[in-house]
């Protein structure tokens, strides 16, 4: 996978795995990164592969990534990953259900597509 900054993203990744649970969400998101890396190096984009891998690699791993794993890995992947970015505004539209998405990537925020929002909908 390649980082942004490589010493940020190991210490980051070193603090989580001591949680079977956090260290499950960077392997996933690891492996997910280095199987779009393949594609993107081929000419896909991210909205060519990155659902379609993200569930290849769930399946192929054995991770059994959760709706919160799968927003926490996106999460990582967008501040540490070399076209993270690119993932994070891609996720947060195909996520959103009003614009929501549009305004997560206005203020650079990751939605996750396992937390609700129960109350009053606001514009």
């Amino acid at each position: 996978m390649k980082t942004n900054d490589e010493q940020s993203y190991q210490d980051w990744r070193a603090t989580n795995q001591g949680d079977p649970y956090g260290a499950c969400i960077f392997a996933y998101a690891e492996a997910w990164a280095d199987a779009m890396e393949v594609e993107l190096a081929n000419g896909a984009t991210i909205a060519d592969c990155a659902l379609r891998l993200s569930r290849e690699v769930d399946r192929r791993t054995e991770f059994g990534v959760t709706g919160f794993m799968y927003g926490a890995a996106v999460s990582i992947l967008a501040k540490c990953w070399t076209h993270g970015e690119e993932l994070r505004r891609w996720h947060n539209l195909r996520t959103q259900f009003g614009n929501e998405g549009e305004r997560a990537n206005e203020s650079g925020g990751t939605l996750n597509p396992a937390l609700l929002n129960i109350g009053p909908r606001t514009p």
